[in-house]
């Protein structure tokens, strides 16, 4: 069973930091792709920032240069290093893994909210 498991939201006053992770269980790190999503209130689900496993980063706009994802493959776990919260970032964060090529699968996470304070 593959199952991911987001940890390190809560609350934050605007101007502070979270490190997110999540941890990856039946499945390997490695070889696949990851991506941190939100969705906040009234909003479509949007990508934040995604993670080849060659290693390329891509960053949504919004959170480019504030927001670092990385990963460890030793310990299947991604991160989302956020810094600089601005309460347009309040959204829950899911974590993706995904494969592009044959056979192509996509495993979300359960979520983990993320509030920032004005």
């Amino acid at each position: 069973q593959v199952q991911l498991l987001e940890s390190g939201g809560g609350l934050v006053q605007a101007g502070g930091s979270l490190r997110l992770s999540c941890a990856a269980s039946g499945i390997r790190f490695s070889g696949n792709a990851m991506g941190w999503y939100r969705q906040a209130p009234g909003k479509q689900r949007e990508m934040v920032a995604t993670l080849t496993s060659g290693g390329t980063a891509r960053y949504a706009d919004s959170v480019e240069d504030r927001f670092t994802i990385t990963g460890d493959n030793t310990k299947n776990t991604v991160y989302l290093q956020m810094n600089s919260l601005k309460p347009e970032d309040t959204a829950i964060y899911y974590c993706k893994i995904f494969r592009g090529m044959t056979p192509t699968y996509t495993y979300w996470g359960q979520g983990t909210q993320v509030t920032v304070s004005s």
